[in-house]
């Protein structure tokens, strides 16, 4: 059919018709503001589709609100943002509030015209990527009340201009790399000190140092939340804290404090939470009588002077959690304890806890957990009610009795709480969608709601969550039954996370406004949780919009032009559509059909499927869905290879997933090689394969869950607990047995070639697994014991002979295990300001010396003064010999096994009990003789062996070996 130049007239003239509309609206904007918004445009990408549509964006254009021809508000919270911040928003001289917060792509430095915004009451810029130094600029904005810069990736120090904020209510910082000492006022600039209105102090998750001014603090203060945890502040807490009388959660955890606690922090009659773990406070116990409405206390891990158990423990009625592990206290615990009212955990492992455990005839209905692990206690009263979880592992009565009983034995922890789709039965939904709590499949708006000081730690509790939930729908104004909360935890950081989805009360996706609307109400503070929850941010996801659909700009006979010029080209074109759609419908079912294709030379799925034994393949959206869209918050971990996700499966298995970044990955054949190899290994010493996926040019491997992190984070006790020696001869014993099921069972043999401290996880029972065969070499029948190969691994664990020969054997992850040894004994990484390990206990042993051999100076303070290291001396000969020149002068792993476990039989100990990207480096070698890897002068800065690791919830540094 031919179109004659007369029918084509009509669609010039519609085509026409729109070109004129977009340029006749008028515009009611201020022409500084709207020029200044077109400069944000240009520098952004996936601004809404409103944006540039016409020239009036206080009318038309989505996220703007004007007052007075004036942008008075710019709300772009979850649009996907992705650019840098324009320093022509200092244009917009009468905006008000500020919110881009969850634009994970929006970074780049925050522009020091942002102090042009003198009427600027709210600035939200929470879950971006901002990076640099936050600008002193902010202090000139007198009318600044909300103020959230948490979650970025800004640095340098905190500005002393913020304190001439003197309306400031709310200043979140938490979560960057903020570094430097905290600023207070002098004769010349102002300080933090001077914000006596402001409520909220949230500095967490920094690098702030030095030590905390006894000037920040006063009677004058109105703060509530001083959040100070998981940063480097040294010295004493200052006595002035406990002046502000109105303060309600108080975390000075995870840093470096020292000193005794003030006497007058009992003062803080409103406190809720007391959080002053993992520092190095000495002296007494603090006496926290008085402290009426506290109902979260965590002392541990701290070097308190030995004590009896303190009186108040016993007398705070509002108490729901009691922690102080490794906290030196002594004796009976009082039976009144067990009766508090809202008590739900009592967690006083690694004390000096003795005589008989008794609950008495009450034991309040809310107590689920009692850990009393590795204490004195010989005896338990039987004629207890208590039946949940009590754990008294390493405590005589369980070694006097049976030891099948329950609380002699690891437990599981109870079932967490997910909101329910019983009623939705086996119902499914596509996997990139969600199925809501009313078995509908919708797009939700998700993200992470994180509570930084819960004061509760039941996460079983129905009312408590569905309180939350509750609160949710009714303070979010959304439909009952449109929220769903899932997997809740506690991360390393003590912080509970808490899987949101809102889902839409109708249709499929929610549109732009309303999620604009629920980013700024749960960005802002609009949402107040249930108290017991405490403070909180929150970190979304992107959302996946729907592509706009193209509207009709005109009536009658317009549209009806347009729809005959449609027809005619959709007559041409619709059989081609479909067969082009039939077409990628096939070629995507023959992919899921036949998801190894790629990796067979021949393209045939029978050769290229992978043999695996107890490992699964994943599709890509599967593991997509079950980390958020691999979201930031739950990253546990990165490296040269990649990144590693913390994700739930649908079963509820948690696991750990290895993603390759581009650019790293081997061939399709190799990785195929990998996963065979590393399905065949099953042992209870190593980090088991769950599967892995190979789709969309993704490669990824999905591993157990270990909760409790690297042994070498385990050394500085920021994983939340100490290492005795007892423990420390377990975890040897647990490494030793994997690597010697590697070396001997494992068929063909494997050699790791990377054993370090790393590489040595400790699950929930602080059991060793030996993780990351990245290196691992197989080695066949005919190899005889050695492989040809280039030396790779990681300086200070790596064996001379090894690195001089280029012959690889077991006995070089002997070598490495041995230094791995001297680890558990000095908790010094291998080279140290220019120090080798193995030398350095060379040049100190001492044989005469029965208790220490020599070592006492460079021990490892939490096992230098205990009083019955078993069977020490031999564990030193035993690494001693592992780290011989030769490897023939070498024990194999497993007699290391047979020996250690001759160490822990000797004390009456059960050795079957349950042990409490490669990093490595390419050392190519030159022509010529090969020099010894130690005999040279070695680097003064301490060699790290972090580089890719996972754990439960653990960051690692990103620190990569040179490759």
């Amino acid at each position: 059919m031919r179109i004659s130049r007369v029918d084509q007239l009509p669609c010039l003239l519609l085509f026409l018709s729109i070109a004129a509309g977009l340029q006749t609206v008028s515009s009611d904007t201020d022409p500084q503001n709207a020029g200044a918004l077109r400069s944000l445009m240009n520098q952004w990408q996936n601004t809404p589709p409103s944006w540039g549509k016409s020239d009036d964006p206080c009318g038309t254009w989505e996220g703007v609100q004007c007052t007075n021809s004036k942008v008075t508000a710019l709300k772009l919270s979850t649009m996907g943002l992705k650019g840098t911040l324009s320093g022509d928003l200092g244009q917009l001289t009468q905006l008000q509030s500020l919110d881009l917060s969850y634009n994970t792509d929006l970074g780049g430095s925050l522009t020091r015209n942002i102090g042009n915004l003198k009427q600027l009451a709210t600035l939200i810029l929470a879950g971006c990527s901002f990076t640099g130094n936050i600008p002193n600029e902010l202090g000139n904005l007198s009318q600044l009340y909300f103020v959230a810069l948490n979650s970025n990736k800004f640095s340098g120090p905190i500005p002393a201009s913020l304190g001439s904020l003197s309306q400031l209510y709310w200043l979140d910082l938490g979560d960057n790399q903020l570094s430097g000492t905290l600023p207070v006022s002098t004769s010349s600039s102002p300080g933090l000190d001077l914000l006596v209105n402001t409520k909220h102090f949230h500095f967490n998750k920094n690098q702030l140092s030095g030590p905390i001014p006894e000037k920040l603090f006063s009677s004058n203060m109105t703060l509530i939340h001083i959040l100070f945890d998981n940063n480097q502040f040294t010295g004493n807490i200052p006595a002035s804290i406990g002046s502000v009388l109105s303060l309600e959660v108080l975390r000075l955890d995870k840093n470096a404090l020292t000193g005794p606690v003030p006497s007058n922090i009992s003062k803080l009659v409103s406190a809720n939470e007391l959080n002053l773990a993992n520092n190095q406070l000495n002296g007494s116990l603090p006496d926290l009588t008085g402290m009426s409405s506290l109902n979260y206390v965590d002392l541990s891990n701290n070097t308190f002077a030995i004590s009896e158990v303190p009186t108040w423990i016993s007398q705070l009625q509002t108490l729901t959690v009691l922690a102080i592990e490794s906290g030196e206290i002594q004796g009976p615990l009082p039976t009144q304890l067990f009766s508090l009212p809202q008590l739900q955990q009592v967690l006083l492992k690694n004390n000096r806890l003795s005589g008989s455990l008794n609950f008495g005839n009450t034991t309040s209905p809310q107590l689920q957990l009692i850990d009393l692990q590795n204490n004195d206690i010989s005896d338990i009263k039987q004629d207890s009610q208590y039946q949940n979880t009590l754990i008294l592992l390493g405590n005589p009565i369980c070694s006097s009795t049976d030891t099948n009983t329950n609380y002699c034995r690891p437990q599981q922890t109870l079932k967490v709480y997910s909101t329910s789709h019983a009623r939705c039965g086996s119902q499914s939904c596509p996997a990139d969608q969600s199925l809501s709590p009313q078995c509908i499949c919708a797009y939700p708006y998700e993200g992470i709601l994180v509570f930084r000081a819960p004061f509760f730690r039941d996460l079983s509790n129905s009312t408590t969550f569905q309180s939350l939930e509750t609160n949710l729908w009714q303070n979010l104004t959304i439909p009952p039954g449109t929220v769903s909360l899932q997997n809740p935890f506690f991360n390393s950081e003590n912080y509970l996370q808490v899987q949101l989805q809102l889902f839409p009360s109708t249709g499929l996706y929610f549109n732009r406004s309303e999620i604009q609307r629920l980013g700024f109400e749960l960005s802002n503070q609009s949402f107040k949780p249930p108290p017991i929850f405490g403070p909180y941010y929150y970190i979304a996801s992107r959302y996946p919009f729907p592509v706009d659909s193209k509207k009709s700009i005109s009536a009658g006979l317009i549209a009806g032009v347009a729809v005959g010029c449609a027809v005619l080209i959709l007559g041409l074109v619709g059989v081609g559509i479909y067969a082009f759609r039939q077409k990628k419908r096939a070629e995507r079912a023959m992919e899921l059909s036949k998801p190894f294709a790629s990796w067979a030379p021949s393209g045939k799925d029978t050769e290229g499927a992978p043999q695996l034994k107890g490992a699964r393949w994943f599709s890509y959206d599967e593991l997509k869905k079950c980390t958020n869209n691999f979201s930031d918050s739950n990253e546990i971990g990165s490296g040269g290879y990649g990144k590693v996700y913390r994700g739930m499966l649908p079963n509820g298995q948690i696991v750990a997933i290895k993603r390759a970044q581009q650019g790293s990955m081997q061939g399709g054949l190799e990785f195929k090689t990998e996963i065979e190899l590393l399905s065949r290994v099953h042992h209870k010493n190593l980090v088991a394969l769950v599967g892995f996926s190979f789709e969309q040019g993704e490669r990824m491997l999905v591993y157990e869950f270990v909760p409790n992190g690297t042994l070498r984070e385990a050394f500085t006790g920021k994983n939340g607990f100490q290492l005795d020696w007892k423990r420390r001869l377990r975890i040897a014993l647990g490494s030793a047995r994997g690597l010697a099921y590697l070396h001997d069972l494992a068929n063909p043999p494997i050699i790791h070639r990377d054993v370090k401290s790393t590489n040595i996880l400790l699950d929930e029972n602080l059991t060793a697994k030996v993780a990351d065969f990245g290196l691992s070499k197989l080695v066949s029948d005919t190899e005889k014991g050695h492989v040809s190969t280039q030396v790779k691994g990681t300086l200070g664990y790596l064996d001379p002979e090894y690195y001089m020969t280029q012959q690889l054997t077991d006995k070089s992850d002997v070598y490495s295990f041995g230094v791995v040894m001297l680890e558990l004994i000095t908790a010094k990484q291998p080279i140290e300001k220019g120090k080798y390990i193995v030398r350095e206990v060379r040049m100190l042993l001492n044989k005469n010396d029965e208790g220490h051999y020599g070592l006492m100076e460079i021990m490892d303070p939490t096992i230098r003064n205990a009083t019955n290291l078993i069977g020490f001396g031999r564990f030193v000969e035993l690494a001693m010999q592992c780290v011989e020149e030769s490897a023939v002068d070498r024990p194999r792993m497993n007699e290391l096994v047979k020996e250690i476990e001759t160490i822990l039989q000797n004390d009456g100990m059960h050795t079957n009990t349950n042990s409490a990207s490669s990093s490595a480096t390419d050392f190519g070698i030159t022509n010529g003789v090969p020099r010894h890897p130690y005999n040279d002068p070695l680097p003064k800065e301490d060699i790290s062996s972090n580089a890719f690791e996972y754990s439960g919830g653990i960051s690692f540094s990103a620190n990569v070996e040179p490759k």
